[in-house]
């Protein structure tokens, strides 16, 4: 249910989300009172700063695209499948361990470590058939070769593959991941194109838009596409690898239902009989019926989800359980035993070094993604009880991070 309303701004926020921090207020506050953002401003319950607008917040913009309410990894989604297989045959955590090391040796993971080789993939041909003149300025061939071999890669920072038993005892496989450097470059290449256009005058420069039916919106919104589009298949490789190593494994295991979706987008959508360019930015599209995965963190419970369709927030929900510490917080306040315990039985590779150092130039523990980095998923599913019906519990049994 919507937490708090302010409505002494341009246009209302609502929040499904109780506590925010004053980063969060205030880039909300830039949001409703920005010229192309129209309604109101939704924040779900995951709700956290981002650059230029809130992470969980989704927007309805009237003729206009805003780069940064997207984001940098465009096309960042979830995808899980259901498998026929019961979870008792987990319980021994030397299959699990011996499961997740042939993850590891099948779909690489972490920044830079893109496959040697590149993989095909129509799509890319497609896009450039979609212009006509010379190359937008962030694509080159050498590039794309890189785009080419990261398809089917993970990625790093919060991406992650898991293993997981459902409430009703079925393993399921989920994984989180986007589109890599390909989205990044499309991002910084238009938000500074529309930081140059419109970036003054703003309430905040990050989020400079691009008007829709220029030339600069409509060759963002063309290779926005292109991202999502990558973003998909660099998620359904990975999914096929991973139903692979599975069946490898458990030969008599069938795969049923599968969700691909994405989390950082805009949409060209109709709500309360207008047309805008909706704004997800970690949230996800919740219509109602919509299958939806909101996971939570690493070595916490993750949801299946079916949408409400509620138009108080643009038909969407949380992506996630959200970030109630930074990185550099995490690493500074956790420890190495209280996160250890908080892991309890999960199968996961044990906490690394961060690459920053600590006081006196020693290596201080990674523990940007423990579960105490993040908010309580359970308490973000109970907040928009009113967005999604939970349909799926899941326990995590194995986690393999970016």
């Amino acid at each position: 249910m919507i937490q708090w309303e302010d409505t002494s701004n341009a246009i209302p926020i609502r929040s499904w989300c109780a506590d925010i921090d004053e980063t969060t207020r205030t880039q909300a506050r830039n949001l409703a009172n920005h010229p192309v953002v129209k309604e109101h401003v939704s924040l779900m319950p995951d709700a956290h700063g981002g650059y230029g607008m809130p992470i969980g917040g989704v927007i309805a913009c009237d003729n206009a695209v805003i780069p940064n309410a997207v984001g940098v990894d465009i096309g960042c989604g979830m995808a899980a499948v259901q498998t026929s297989l019961e979870a008792g045959a987990f319980y021994d955590k030397a299959c699990l361990r011996r499961l997740t090391e042939a993850i590891k040796a099948r779909i690489p993971v972490g920044e830079g470590k893109h496959r040697k080789d590149p993989i095909p993939w129509d799509g890319f041909d497609l896009w450039r058939g979609g212009f006509s003149s010379d190359p937008p300025a962030w694509w080159s061939e050498a590039k794309e070769l890189l785009d080419r071999c990261n398809l089917g890669t993970l990625g790093g920072g919060n991406h992650f593959i898991e293993i997981q038993e459902g409430q009703d005892r079925q393993v399921w496989l989920m994984l989180h991941s986007g589109s890599r450097n390909l989205g990044m470059r499309v991002a910084s290449h238009y938000h500074k194109e529309a930081r140059s256009i419109t970036g003054a005058g703003l309430p905040d420069p990050d989020l400079a838009y691009l008007p829709a039916d220029s030339l600069l919106g409509a060759a963002y919104i063309r290779d926005m596409g292109h991202a999502l589009s990558y973003a998909k298949e660099n998620r359904r490789l990975m999914m096929l690898g991973l139903k692979e190593i599975f069946a490898d494994f458990f030969p008599e295991a069938a795969f049923l239902a599968e969700i691909n979706i994405h989390h950082n987008y805009a949409a060209r959508e109709t709500h309360g009989g207008a047309s805008y360019w909706i704004h997800r930015k970690g949230a996800t599209s919740a219509g109602k019926g919509e299958a939806g995965i909101i996971p939570g963190s690493m070595g916490t419970f993750s949801y299946i989800v079916e949408g409400l369709g509620n138009p108080q927030s643009f038909m969407s929900c949380s992506h996630g359980a959200g970030r109630k510490m930074s990185r550099s917080a995490a690493n500074k306040q956790l420890t190495l035993e209280a996160c250890e315990q908080a892991m309890g039985d999960v199968v996961y590779d044990r906490f690394g070094f961060s690459r920053s150092r600590g006081e006196g130039g020693k290596k201080s523990r990674d523990f940007s993604e423990a579960p105490q980095a993040y908010k309580d998923i359970e308490a973000v599913i109970e907040a928009e009880r009113d967005l999604v019906e939970p349909k799926v519990r899941l326990r995590p049994l194995a986690v393999v991070k970016g």
